[in-house]
């Protein structure tokens, strides 16, 4: 009877202990084998679960932002017990690893930054063509994990002269109402992408994909349209130029496949003919360009369009010998007669090759005269 009174009076008395007393009771501390932390402290409750009114209780200063210390469960447990927490369960732990979290802003990032508050302003173009210079070589920077605003230009200067800026920034903090500031100074300048020679270059040097580099340089350095790197391959300079040199558009031009004083061949095509000799070219000129020609057999400048290397082609449309003035066909002919054809072989000979003598002259001269006679009926 008593033992039942006594077991009933236990019961109740738990029953009437707080909650929080109950689980301090029940539950155990029991340390952690890995702890993250947001502040500069390392507290009880973030070392050791169920730790009770001890939580808050600072014991150790946190690692760097961003960085990851190790503590011997012997020395934690040491440090433990001066703040009055013990009987703490560790398991087969050995050491606990404390994390610091922090937010990290790249370097990258914070060019960016610097680029898109100066964007489109004091002279400047598109963010993605300025290069920004810290004066300070800012490499990463790690900032309290409670920073989570956007980083936020407040006071921008720039002189359009030098490229000098010095930009204030401000990134909201969970954990304080006043906003966290950053400043950095440094240069920022426009530029353009464009190719660049590798190596000292001829005027009569084809340019080759290793002669050219694709570099970013100040716009001021590229006076007029910048040439791409694809666009130079392939083609030759108007004048020599050193490596280093970047290429504007006006200094390219495409390769010469005929040069002056060069022998060439000499093509003449008209309906139903082709006819080929050799001559000396008077001018240079690139594919597609109409340069004079002489003709070796005939002592003739002819002029051509240059249709390949080594290779001028001429019309024999625009090569024909002038007519003379001729009447009014209408009138000039009957209805049953015809115009006497024109001999074109004796004409393209009269064209192309030198006449020998007076009466390879005259013979030349006849389809014409025909042609004149037919029309003056």
């Amino acid at each position: 009877m008593i033992r039942t009174t006594l077991a009933t009076i236990s019961a109740l008395l738990l029953l009437a202990l707080p909650a929080q007393a109950a689980d301090d009771v029940i539950a155990a501390p029991t340390l952690r084998a890995s702890v993250t932390v947001t502040s500069d402290v390392v507290r009880v409750g973030d070392l050791i679960d169920n730790a009770g009114s001890a939580a808050l209780i600072p014991v150790y200063r946190s690692p760097d932002l961003g960085t990851t210390g190790a503590l011997p469960v012997a020395q934690v447990l040491s440090v433990l017990r001066a703040k009055q927490v013990i009987g703490v369960m560790t398991g087969d732990i050995r050491e606990v690893q404390v994390t610091r979290l922090a937010r990290t802003l790249a370097n990258k990032d914070l060019e960016n930054a610097v680029a898109s508050a100066l964007e489109r302003r004091f002279g400047l173009g598109d963010a993605a063509n300025i290069t920004v210079t810290f004066d300070r070589g800012v490499a990463d920077m790690r900032l309290d994990a409670s920073n989570t605003g956007a980083l936020q230009a407040v006071a921008t200067r720039y002189d359009a002269r030098s490229g000098r800026f010095d930009i204030g920034f401000e990134i909201n903090n969970d954990n304080n109402p006043a906003p966290t500031k950053l400043r950095f100074t440094g240069t920022a300048i426009e530029t353009v992408e464009v190719a660049v020679l590798t190596r000292d270059i001829d005027r009569a040097d084809l340019l080759k994909a290793s002669d050219v580099a694709l570099e970013r340089r100040p716009k001021a350095e590229v006076t007029g349209e910048p040439a791409s790197r694809e666009r130079s391959v392939g083609m030759q300079l108007r004048r020599p130029m050193r490596a280093g040199t970047p290429l504007r558009a006006a200094d390219i031009v495409k390769p010469d496949f005929v040069v002056r004083d060069q022998a060439v061949t000499v093509i003449f095509q008209a309906p139903g003919l082709y006819l080929t000799t050799r001559g000396k070219a008077i001018e240079s000129g690139a594919e597609g360009d109409t340069v004079s020609v002489l003709n070796l057999q005939s002592k003739r400048t002819l002029t051509g369009v240059v249709t390949g290397r080594g290779q001028v082609t001429i019309q024999g449309a625009s090569q024909s010998a002038p007519m003379p003035p001729a009447v009014e066909q209408t009138s000039s002919l009957k209805r049953d007669e015809a115009p006497a054809p024109v001999d074109t072989a004796a004409l393209l000979r009269s064209l192309v090759q030198a006449p020998a003598s007076p009466a390879q002259i005259a013979e030349a001269q006849i389809p014409q005269a025909r042609v004149s006679q037919a029309q003056a009926k």
